[in-house]
């Protein structure tokens, strides 16, 4: 599916066609997770608990990178 950045105000954004929507199972006012991938950026509706162990993911990565790295050789 193609989708197109438009001006809104002073930002840019992508219009949701209602198809899209429908299978993101979201409406309007509704919050979606975006993600990358190695794929390219994967968009899901909004998971307050995955948002949660993303964080902690990611506080753990930035106070713990020199163990991660030693781990990853």
């Amino acid at each position: 599916m193609k989708l197109k950045i438009t001006t809104i105000g002073n930002s840019a954004g992508v219009i949701l066609p209602k198809e899209l929507l429908a299978r993101l199972r979201v409406d309007k006012g509704d919050e979606l997770y975006a993600v990358e991938t190695p794929d390219g950026i994967r968009l899901s509706a909004y998971d307050p608990e995955l948002a949660a162990q993303m964080e902690m993911a990611e506080q753990v990565m930035r106070n713990r990178r020199d163990l991660l790295r030693k781990l990853a050789q």
